[in-house]
């Protein structure tokens, strides 16, 4: 349910006028009363759009993309660097795969070895051609990141013994820095690797993947922001913003060019965390801050603190298991945070929390930050729901986010498969694509402009530098499959296994939604 009024959620937006648009359709008509009509919620094994809009699709897992180079499964987070105003290098995260579905469902070394190889995250060429956007298949730039990938640790940091890591896994969502380098950030490391108890020390065995059957990688090696060069596919992993189940790393540039990185841990009753480095140009040192909302302090996780320094013998063991150094300063439990952005007008920091089924919050919200003089290196903040997920939104669960060029905000949505189309979420149907635009007769309304096929999420939406096509990840259709003989999806190709897929979305519904005064 909505908490606050739709006058309310304008106010919030930033918006002070509400002035009257027309939406043109691919026809040339006007739609109804100068409005978009939202999409319905659909429970088919279809992607569909809004009128106005087309979808293509660019790349689907295992796709060749060089000599012995395949693309990844359950493709993610998607980041662009251009080349040229038709050339560009696309980052791919691929978080992690489905044994049965790649047909390798035995726990074996080699079945181990092959998954390994289709996690972390691909380098593409892609050029625009005659406006649609294609792969360039065998481009010097297209290289992949994978589980194997050995990846240094920044500043010389020795973890579990050694300076380095092997791979790179559970790649989510993550950020672009600056200076033209991706953030990829690791999530769910302990379904590979498995976990080391806090308090005994002693390994917990992975539940998942099993990875740890066959090589014993410390988990401690896995759960931080990875920093890629996109030209080179140089990697480091940064200690310094703490190990958890990252989702996203923004950046956002203060005043005087020190970067800030907003992080959230996906996990129900986790907690929402700034880093502040300590010089520009650089992630390999600084502060790692926890958000405590009740009083709207970010609280710095060092060894100056007592309540830490009797806990943790140094500053790279409080980071490697910053959660419990989070619990011991009183950070606030949150629902699963997981996408963070920033208002491009307003500098607002708008957090995605997805929900938390333990506490009888399925639906999840969207909550706003307002740092102190609007500095991202305050070290106080106000904050306010921005939209409650639910049947009056229209939406529930938001977990990715990402603003146009006219700071219209686009949202889309992760509800479970195990409970999509069931229960409280059956209106919901599949999960969806869905815009707020920020001016015209609709302002601050949640409107579904897309739909994913069955059991599919989309992540990572991207838009491209003129804004006239938005990327976007289409995750684990077909993801309660059982049986490969009977797939839940045949999406993207209509037969066969489900394919987890980049598509581009065009069309000039963008082109308006971006020119509402």
């Amino acid at each position: 349910m909505l908490s606050f009024t739709r006058r309310d959620f304008i106010k919030l937006l930033g918006i002070s006028t509400l002035a009257p648009s027309v939406l043109t359709s691919c026809a040339g008509t006007s739609y109804s009363s100068s409005q978009l009509t939202p999409l319905s919620p659909s429970d088919s094994d279809e992607l569909l759009t809004a009128k106005g809009l087309h979808w293509r699709r660019l790349i689907s897992e295992q796709e060749a993309i060089g000599e012995n180079l395949l693309f990844g499964t359950n493709n993610d987070y998607l980041q662009l660097f251009p080349l040229s105003d038709s050339r560009a290098i696309l980052w791919v995260n691929h978080e992690y795969i489905y044994p049965l579905l790649s047909s390798k469902p035995e726990r074996t070394k080699a079945n181990v070895l092959f998954e390994m190889s289709m996690v972390g995250g691909s380098l593409i060429e892609i050029s625009k051609e005659s406006g649609d956007w294609e792969i360039v298949k065998n481009s010097t730039y297209n290289r992949r990141i994978t589980a194997q990938t050995k990846i240094p640790f920044a500043g010389g940091k020795v973890v579990k013994g050694s300076k380095s890591a092997i791979g790179t896994l559970a790649n989510c969502a993550g950020g672009k820095t600056p200076w033209g380098t991706v953030l990829t950030c690791e999530e769910n490391y302990d379904g590979f690797f498995g976990e080391t108890d806090f308090k005994t020390q002693k390994h917990i065995p992975s539940e998942w993947l099993q990875w740890d059957k066959f090589f014993s990688y410390p988990p401690e090696h896995y759960g931080w922001v990875v920093e890629v060069n996109p030209l080179t596919g140089a990697a480091i992993k940064h200690t310094s913003m703490g190990r958890f189940a990252h989702e996203c790393a923004t950046v956002r540039l203060s005043a005087n060019n020190i970067p800030v990185v907003y992080s959230g841990d996906d996990t129900d009753n986790e907690h929402l965390y700034k880093f502040i480095s300590h010089q520009s140009g650089s992630l390999t040192a600084g502060t790692l801050y926890v958000a405590q909302l009740e009083t709207g302090k970010w609280i710095p996780l060092t060894l100056a603190d007592a309540r830490l320094k009797k806990v943790f013998k140094d500053e790279l063991d409080l980071l490697i298991n910053a959660r419990q150094a989070a619990k011991l300063v009183g950070a606030t439990p949150l629902d699963r945070p997981e996408d963070i952005e920033v208002d491009p007008f307003t500098g607002a920091v708008l957090v995605a929390l997805t929900n938390n089924k333990t506490e009888g919050r399925p639906f999840g919200k969207i909550l706003k930050l307002k740092e102190t003089n609007n500095d991202p290196l305050s070290q106080s903040f106000e904050h306010e729901v921005f939209l409650s997920g639910g049947s009056e939104a229209g939406l529930a669960c938001p977990d990715n986010l990402a603003f146009d060029r006219a700071g219209n905000l686009w949202i889309t949505t992760d509800i479970s498969g195990s409970v999509m189309n069931q229960g409280a979420f059956k209106g919901f149907k599949n999960n969806g694509l869905f815009v707020v635009p920020r001016s015209g007769p609709q302002a601050g309304l949640a409107i579904q402009v897309a739909s994913a096929p069955r059991d599919a999420e989309f992540t990572g939406p991207l838009f491209s530098p003129d804004f006239k096509t938005l990327f976007i990840s289409v995750q684990h259709p077909g993801e309660l499959t059982r049986d490969i003989a009977n797939p839940t999806s045949h999406w993207p190709f209509g037969s066969g296994l489900p394919k987890s897929s980049v598509i581009t979305i065009q069309g000039p519904l963008l082109e308006q939604l971006m020119s509402l005064k």
